[in-house]
Parts: structure tokens; sequence; C-alpha cells
């Protein structure tokens, strides 16, 4: 306990007379003494609550996924805007899309990076304008007619250009490498954008780009993000994937991310997305790129260090959940995209969905840690839009699509936007989910603090709303903590928030509590419940889970076999509206796993849902009067996802 001390005043005065006001100054002579002999009531501690506390108090909300025009599959769709117009976007202000609409956001994020694809950066432009190079290619010169007409044209020339890419089909006068003129100029823009609009305290801009591998048609694509400004950045070229110069396995990937750092000194994360197109291989058992040999402990201890995040929700499906591995979870079917890889060229079969999703890439990472000593899929969770029209739209009524052809407009729900016929596949606009956004827990609104955040896994992902959420665990938490004035406080003391690492288990302690707490939107709906979900390995090696609801509006009982009712639903389609009548604005609780096994390894992350409101294609509904099919969803209930905390048994 700090010690106090209080200064002691002692007056030396005459014993005969007191001296006048005018003296006091000349003939007190102040003497001070230490002493710590302080009476019981003196406070022990600081008075105020706030002296000393050095953990993150703010909650920050951004899109860690963005394409300008400066993508190719972006600006070959049509796409116009540029790094300014997306950053002024984020910022609040008001922009004109590509097609023409003033769209503006209801309230500005508070942090931003643009993800331009690194493979090819630069070549969209010479495609438009129709360099000599590309022209003399007669892919080259394919694109650069269809990209010029537009419209759907152009939108299918992405996906025959994507095929080709993915294939290793694309002709090399279209993979432009570090070094190409058109190239370095790009991501010197890129550069020199994310420094114009930084604006430390109050928007913080970040220098990123996606890598972007495929496996026969099969997604890997991990978004690079930087700690630093352009003084160490401009040192580098970004990675590709083609060789000799990239290379599309990710250990390379790792390997050039650790030579950045050794030669600047700066610091640089990895984070996946869209394992649902993978087709099975974005968290393997083996590696692919190693005749499918079993993943060994450098592989393991690679990805943990530099991949401490996943997207787990955008535009392309959210990838929390799947129903055919979580049966019991009636949440786990939202916004699933399960028909087959990224470029369509391979269907979905049930074998693929474990090496997909969220909740099975941790719980296979218990598996391997079991095997390797280090857990290679310890990752927090993150959300973003992965727009291809700089514009980070994420609420439902405001939503302006993936591409330029999915502004608003009266057919975008409907129109095919992906077929494969020999397959028997095709996916229709509808699919695409307004997803999402990153909160990060941080102590200011910095690149260096954001950034410190998301390593440490501080971090979680919605689908949109801003609700905050708290989660932390530990051991002996008290039962009021969740309603206490210093629940934050109370949390850190005694635990560990998302993202971390559970404290070694006191001999006292039977089972670990989490303090775990929801608030709102301000401007969105209510609270329908708070989930914790767990996930372990059993003794004979089975990977299990389950779904508790730990907390709940509108005094709901759950029924004999423990299941909650619904919330109901006040939605309106006519409008589209709904109101906040039913729900919570609030959720907390301390939570004790009633089914602990200290053996077992396990993680736990909660998950907030939002009572129902309007869908996207609600609203597409109403302001185009459409009478859309009935397979297409028109009601949506939104969530957040925390990190995870993680138990490992002593050892």
């Amino acid at each position: 306990m700090r010690r106090s001390f209080a200064l002691v005043v002692v007056f030396a005065m005459s014993a005969v007379a007191l001296p006048t006001v005018a003296q006091e100054h000349s003939t007190l002579t102040p003497e001070v003494v230490i002493s710590d002999g302080l009476p019981a009531a003196f406070p022990p501690a600081p008075y105020s609550p706030n002296a000393g506390a050095d953990y993150p108090d703010e909650v920050f909300f951004g899109d860690m996924h963005v394409h300008t025009m400066l993508s190719a599959d972006a600006g070959g769709a049509g796409a116009t805007l540029l790094p300014d117009d997306a950053y002024r976007f984020a910022m609040g202000e008001e922009v004109v899309s590509t097609t023409g609409q003033r769209v503006q956001l209801s309230r500005p994020l508070d942090f931003f990076m643009l993800t331009e694809h690194s493979d090819g950066m630069g070549v969209i432009l010479d495609i438009l304008t129709g360099a000599p190079n590309i022209l003399a290619e007669p892919i080259g010169a394919a694109l650069h007619e269809a990209f010029n007409r537009g419209g759907t044209d152009a939108q299918e020339a992405v996906w025959e250009m994507i095929g080709l890419f993915s294939r290793g089909e694309l002709p090399e006068a279209l993979l432009y490498e570090p070094g190409n003129p058109a190239f370095d100029r790009v991501w010197n823009e890129i550069i020199d954008a994310a420094e114009q609009f930084y604006v430390p305290g109050q928007f913080s801009t970040f220098v990123a780009f996606e890598w972007t591998p495929f496996v026969n048609g099969n997604n890997l694509h991990r978004n690079v993000i930087f700690r630093d400004g352009a003084d160490k950045v401009s040192q580098i070229a970004p990675f590709t994937t083609t060789p000799p110069v990239g290379s599309p396995n990710p250990r390379d990937l790792w390997a050039w991310m650790q030579t950045y750092e050794d030669d600047t000194g700066g610091q640089v994360l990895a984070v996946p997305h869209n394992g649902n197109l993978s087709n099975g291989i974005m968290f393997p058992l083996v590696d692919t790129f190693a005749d499918n040999a079993p993943l060994d402990a450098d592989y393991a201890r690679l990805r943990q260090a530099w991949e401490p995040l996943y997207e787990v929700t955008q535009v392309k499906g959210d990838g929390e959940a799947h129903p055919l591995l979580s049966p019991d979870d009636a949440f786990a079917d939202y916004e699933t995209w399960d028909f087959g890889n990224l470029d369509m060229s391979e269907a979905k079969t049930p074998e693929m969905l474990p090496g997909e999703y969220a909740r099975s890439g941790l719980q296979r990472g218990l598996l391997l840690e079991r095997e390797l000593g280090v857990n290679p899929f310890k990752f927090g969770l993150v959300g973003a839009t992965d727009t291809h029209t700089g514009l980070a739209t994420f609420d439902e009524s405001n939503f302006f699509g993936k591409f330029v052809s999915y502004e608003p407009n009266p057919g975008r729900a409907t129109h095919l936007s992906q077929a494969n016929p020999d397959l028997g596949l095709e996916r229709l606009g509808w699919t695409d989910a307004a997803s999402g956004i990153t909160a990060v827990w941080a102590t200011e609104n910095t690149r260096e603090a954001i950034f410190d955040a998301m390593a440490r896994r501080e971090v979680y992902a919605t689908t949109g709303p801003r609700i905050k959420v708290r989660l932390f665990g530990g051991w002996d938490y008290p039962a009021d903590a969740a309603v206490s004035p210093d629940m934050v406080g109370t949390g850190y003391r005694g635990g560990v928030p998302m993202g971390g690492d559970l404290r070694p288990r006191p001999a006292t302690a039977s089972a670990p509590r989490f303090i775990a707490s929801a608030l709102r939107d301000p401007d969105g709906a209510n609270l329908d419940r708070l989930q914790i979900i767990k996930g372990w390995v059993d003794a004979e090696g089975a990977t299990r889970e389950q779904v508790y609801d730990v907390a709940w509006s509108d005094g709901r009982v759950p029924d004999a076999q423990g299941a909650l009712p619904p919330v109901g639903s006040t939605v309106d389609l006519s409008g589209p509206t709904w109101t906040n009548t039913i729900g919570a604005v609030e959720l907390a609780v301390v939570w004790q796993d009633p089914d602990f096994d200290p053996a077992l390894p396990a993680f736990y992350y909660a998950r907030v849902i939002e009572i129902p409101t309007p869908r996207w294609t609600a609203y597409d509904a109403v302001a185009f009067d459409l009478d859309l099919p009935e397979d297409i969803p028109l009601i949506t209930q939104e969530r957040a996802y925390t990190s995870p905390i993680w138990y490992t048994p002593s050892k």
C-alpha cells in the first residue's frame, strides 16, 4: 500500500505577544516536518479515484478495411473516389458517391485505414487510360474496354480478372511489382494521404495494404497494418503474392514483416479475413504450402506473433459461427456465405467448415496447442466493411454496397452478383452484409495507442452499431462488480480484459468469474441479450462449445431446457422502423462458469445481440417501392463479439 505523508507546520512564536497581521510573514518562521504518524481516518491512498489509473478508459470505433479507385477491383468496377474522398467521408463530411448520390455518416469514425491491394498496385490507372504495355496484351485490352464501358460489363470483368489472378493466368504485364513507377507512385500517395489526414487525439489514420493470396481460388487475404508514419513506412514497398518478388505463403509474409521491423525499428501486424471463402484453409491443421505436412511449432509461434486479430464480420458475410458447426446456437446462422470459395470455382462441402469460422478456429487453436505447445489461432475479433467504393458505410439504413454497381438502386438486391453455372452456384446482391466496424479500448486516440490495443487484442467487432462492451476475467470478482461504479477498475485490478490470459488459478478458486457489460449504441436499438461463448477441448481431445445466456431484457424466464424465449419484435416494415419499447439499454453481470474443469483448456468471449431491426433490404423496399421475393430477409438482429479470454491449465 502506498504510504501517505502530511506536512505538519510548527510555528516558532514569542511567548510574550502575538505578531500583528502586518508582521506575520516576517516573524513566523515555518518549520516543515514530515510525519507518517497519521490519524486512522486519513486516506491511505490518493483521494482521487483516477490518480494513478493507467488502464484504457476510452473506446474508439473505426474501419480497418477500405478500398478506393486505387485498387484494381474497385477502380475497374467503376469507383472514382480517391483516398482524400474516403478520409473526408470517414471524418464525417458529406461526399458525392461515384454514382452521384450524396452520402454522409451519422457520426464520424475515430480511426480509419485504407487497405489497397498490393498486387497490381497502380495497374488500374494504366488499364483505364490504355497504357501501351496494357493494350499490347489481349487480356489487358479486353479489360480496358470492359472497365471503360462501366456498369455490369465492368463488374463482370472484375470477377474475370480475379479468376485469372487466382489461377495464375493474369499476364505478367498486369502484375505490377515494387520498382514499377506506377506501383511506387501509388504507394507514396497512400502514405502521404494517411499523414495528411492524421489528427492525433481526434482522428487516427494508419498506413496499410491488403496482401491477397489465392490458393486455387481460396481466400487467404491479410490486411497489413503499420504502427508507424512515413519516416519508417516509406523505406519499404508492400509485399505482393507473385514470385519471385512476392509469395502467396503466409510464412513469407511473416518473414517480410520481421525484416521490416528489423530494418526500420517499426511495428506491423496482419489481420486475416473471410475464412468463409477459404474452403477450409484459413485455420488449417496442415500446411497447405508444404504438401499438407502437419503444422509445426514454428508456424504456430509465427502466426500467433504476427496475426493477433481476425476480421470476423464484413460485407462478404459473417464469420463467427456456422449453424452446421453450432446446431444448438440459435444465433449461429447470421449473414452466412457458404456457397464456395472467393471466385466460386469450387463448391463448399461440410468438411471445409471447421477451417473457416472464428469459433472453430479458436477451438482448433486449443487443439494444436496441446500438440505444439503454442496456439497458432490465438486471435482477437475485429470487424470492417471491405468496401470497394471508398465509402465506409455500415449502418443498415445507410448501406452503399461493396462495389459501385451496388450503390443504392432498385435492382441491387435481386441482381446476380456471382455465378458458376457448371457447379450450379449463384449469389444475388441481397447476400451482401452491411457489416461492420472495430471497437478498440485505448488510452487515447493516437496511432500508437490504438495499434497497441490491437496488438494486445483489447478490441471487439460489431456488425455496425456502436455498442459499448466490456469483458473481464478473473477468479474472485465480487457478485456486484458489474454494477459497481468502479466496475472497470475492479476488472483490471482483479483480472484481465478481453484478449488476455486468465491468471493462474488460486487454490481457493473453484471456477473463473467474468464481468460482462454492454451498453446500447446511443443512436441505435436496445439489447436483447448478453451471452458468454465458451469453447474447450475435452479429456478425449474433442473440441466442444457452449453458449450461455447470462443477462437479458424484459424479465423473460428460460424454459425447462434452459432456452430463453425470443425478445419479440417491434419492426414496422412499412417505414421501415422499430421502437425501443422492448429490450434493455444496458446489460451487465458477473458470471461464473458452472461447468469448469481446471484440467481442460478453454476460451470465453461475449456476444451481444440487439432486438430486431430492419435490414438494408427493407430500407431498399421502401425507398424504391419494391416487392422483394419472400426469401430475401428484411429483418436482422445486429450484434457485437468481444475478443476471447483464454484459460490454460497449470503445468
